[in-house]
């Protein structure tokens, strides 16, 4: 079971979007929604292989514990306007291709999220103060 969070919206999302080794489509829809650019309500494709990874986290540390979403898909213009705030995120970033997840456990240290997804090694992975960064980039650390 997957327990999301949109920080930005207030919506929560429980769903069990794979089962048996086939994804619900109608699950991945609700998944794209709860992760839509909250700036623009834009909703897009979430690429499967990072939602698997930010399950695959969360089966290792807190199977059972809700995921705090604070960045899923970001749109251009959402992107460019945290850019002039002066966030430090890349002009072509990975959430403008639905390709990165920024998330937090509560209850689980930055750190031990950060070093889980490094171990699965299948992407890009930041630790920040508030949460962890993963993508299905390339493989890559900060």
């Amino acid at each position: 079971m997957l327990n999301l969070h949109n920080v930005h919206t207030g919506e929560r999302l429980s769903t069990r979007y794979c089962a048996d080794g086939c994804y619900d489509k109608n699950e991945l829809s609700r998944i794209n929604y709860i992760l839509r650019c909250h700036y623009t309500n834009a909703v897009k494709p979430i690429d499967l292989k990072v939602v698997d990874l930010l399950c695959d986290i969360k089966d290792r540390l807190a199977p059972d514990k809700e995921i705090a979403l604070i960045s899923g898909y970001r749109s251009p213009a959402y992107n460019e306007y945290l850019r002039r705030l002066g966030r430090h995120v890349a002009a072509g970033s990975l959430h403008m291709t639905g390709l990165a997840i920024d998330f937090a456990i509560g209850g689980i240290a930055m750190g031990e999220l950060s070093r889980t997804a490094k171990l699965i090694a299948a992407g890009g992975a930041g630790e920040y103060p508030d949460f962890v960064h993963i993508d299905v980039g390339r493989v890559r650390y900060w």
